[in-house]
């Protein structure tokens, strides 16, 4: 995260981008999860959720989960503005409510970290190619912030193949750490998912939470 319109110093945090294959694969949960290890072990964690929908009165967001984790406000994770109460994706939601629209750059800008973290967390919204502003999605955003990792969250059954090659392909040069949620060993379609995605597509695969806090933890320590 080395360009000019970044809100950390060089020498700031490991920040980490947090994208999906598509909708409820999990990565509020595994970032949270995720989260909550790191501070466990000591590290001081900010998380940030850019712009997030969700129904009108829906109390459990993605960014009240977030906050719940790291301990900031739930306003700090996401600013009040970025809001949008209809279950679209950001864009939209913001044209329906007759809102203004905004840029992937006004996201950036509007990311406040703290310059004394060890870990900053910006999770998108919805799959990688999902319009996140009215300009751009998840691969633009990674494209201004330049950061020190890129975590793609997915499922692990039917069809995962397929969604992990087009989302690691359109995040290409980036090579993504893929993270398979809800992967149960007992399954042997998980096993043999797994399998592939390592030793036929040669993906850095990772599972579960568990896995992801312990390669972080070895990137802040380094």
């Amino acid at each position: 995260m080395t360009t000019a319109s970044n809100p950390t110093a060089e020498a700031g945090p490991v920040v980490v981008v947090v994208a999906g294959t598509g909708t409820e694969v999990g990565k509020t949960w595994v970032t949270a999860r995720v989260i909550e290890m790191l501070v466990a072990e000591g590290c001081r964690v900010a998380a940030r959720k850019p712009a997030q929908s969700h129904e009108p009165g829906d109390l459990d967001t993605d960014a009240a989960l977030l906050a719940a984790a790291s301990g900031e406000t739930i306003d700090r994770v996401c600013p009040p503005h970025r809001d949008y109460e209809v279950s679209m994706a950001p864009p939209m939601a913001a044209a329906v409510l007759d809102l203004p629209s905004f840029t992937v750059s006004d996201l950036v800008s509007e990311l406040d970290c703290p310059p004394d973290v060890d870990v900053l967390f910006v999770e998108s919204a919805g799959g990688v190619r999902s319009p996140l502003a009215a300009d751009g999605d998840t691969t633009d955003l990674i494209e201004i912030l330049e950061p020190d990792l890129v975590i793609l969250v997915t499922d692990v059954e039917l069809g995962v193949i397929n969604s992990v090659r087009l989302a690691t392909s359109a995040l290409a040069p980036r090579r993504p750490v893929v993270v398979l949620n809800r992967f149960d060993e007992r399954s042997e379609l998980h096993r043999r998912n797994h399998a592939w995605l390592t030793d036929v597509d040669l993906a850095d695969v990772l599972i579960g939470p568990e896995q992801l806090a312990a390669r972080l933890l070895a990137l802040i320590r380094l």
